[in-house]
């Protein structure tokens, strides 16, 4: 199985006329392309979509900073270390993030008892990748999780830093929107549904850079299967293949995302309001044997050999309260999703992965 492309334009062609009076109604093709996002998130918690506003040479410019960076030296790096902040701002080293799979009992329980050609790599330890948190878009002034909304930090010698980074961001943030409306609408919820509580959301452009001339043998595991604890998650083509997902049915599937093309990513927070109708996606990133090509390629090119995933956490509102929504509170499932407030779960959750400075226990 393929994940299917989703082209975004004629939607955001729809969203860009002037509004008629009275509701604005959808034409069957666009109802069609909403129901197949939400349909193709359900079943796969991944989706592939090509955004006009969004190109290969944006990701291109954005890639290329990000590896000029992770080639600096580590006591460079770690001058933008925050861990005070739960490492939500600035970087975290490599060593620090735990997969989840290591730390969750319940979790190890389900992976055993898949069958061995399903099951994901095993890590041995912490994550060896490391990764750059940046906030994108505004901050709420008044907020109770100040640490989940702190100021961004900018390495020295990099003018060109907050511009590609914003720009970038902000480019991945609109695409996450267009689907998470055309979802809301194939979910029959509100077109709004879900964007109206992103609104001021601690949005983190998060690209993780990893060395592949110290860990490129086969089956190193950069990041360890796991889910992402926020709403979804949207990342530009790496330069290195190698991240796997596993479909609600239980298959693996290696990810391919053609040139010019961004894959989203379900995380909990959508499983929450959907009252697990749409579950967040399970993944790891390991080298395969078509990373080892690459490396292989890139090596003969004289390019970076740091694989970057440019990553971007969209999040719910941290004040907002996370609970089924709509017609979703009828699901039978619904009393697995109590009502609680986004910065409150996000918080837990970091606490088990290790990036809130203690060990949690697992949730």
């Amino acid at each position: 199985m393929q994940i299917p492309v989703i082209d975004l334009a004629p939607y955001l062609e729809f969203c860009g006329k002037p509004p008629n009076t009275g509701e604005e109604e959808f034409d069957s093709e666009l109802e069609n392309l909403c129901s197949e996002v939400s349909r193709t998130l359900k079943e796969t918690g991944a989706l592939l979509v090509k955004d006009p506003r969004c190109t290969a040479e944006d990701n291109d410019r954005f890639l290329n900073m990000m590896e000029k960076y992770f080639e600096m030296p580590d006591d460079f790096k770690r001058r933008q270390e925050r861990p005070q902040l739960h490492y939500q701002v600035g970087v975290t080293p490599e060593g620090v993030e735990v997969p989840r799979s290591l730390v969750d009992a319940q979790m190890q329980e389900k992976l055993r008892a898949m069958p061995i050609e399903l099951q994901p790599s095993t890590p041995t330890g912490p994550d060896p990748k490391w990764r750059y948190m940046w906030r994108v878009g505004p901050r709420p002034s008044n907020t109770r999780f100040k640490e989940l909304n702190s100021e961004p930090v900018i390495p020295e010698g990099f003018p060109e830093w907050k511009d590609t980074m914003d720009f970038w961001g902000y480019k991945m943030i609109s695409a996450i929107e267009a689907v998470a409306e055309m979802a809301a609408v194939g979910f029959g919820l509100q077109k709004d549904a879900f964007t109206s509580l992103m609104k001021q959301g601690p949005h983190l452009l998060a690209p993780t850079g990893s060395d592949l001339r110290r860990h490129g043998q086969i089956g190193t595991v950069f990041a360890g299967y796991h889910y992402d604890l926020n709403f979804l998650t949207i990342h530009g083509r790496s330069r290195f293949p190698g991240l796997n997902i596993w479909l609600r049915d239980g298959r693996k599937m290696e990810v391919k995302v053609p040139v010019g093309c961004l894959l989203i990513q379900t995380g909990k927070q959508i499983e929450w309001m959907t009252a697990g109708e749409c579950i967040a996606g399970m993944h790891e990133v390991v080298v395969t044997e078509r990373t080892t090509d690459a490396i292989k390629l890139a090596s003969q090119q004289n390019r970076s050999l740091w694989r970057v995933s440019s990553t971007l956490f969209a999040h719910i509102a941290s004040d907002a309260v996370l609970k089924p929504l709509g017609h979703f509170t009828d699901s039978p499932l619904a009393c697995k999703y109590p009502s609680i407030s986004a910065g409150e779960y996000v918080e837990q959750e970091l606490a088990v992965i290790n990036l809130k400075g203690n060990k949690g226990e697992a949730s």
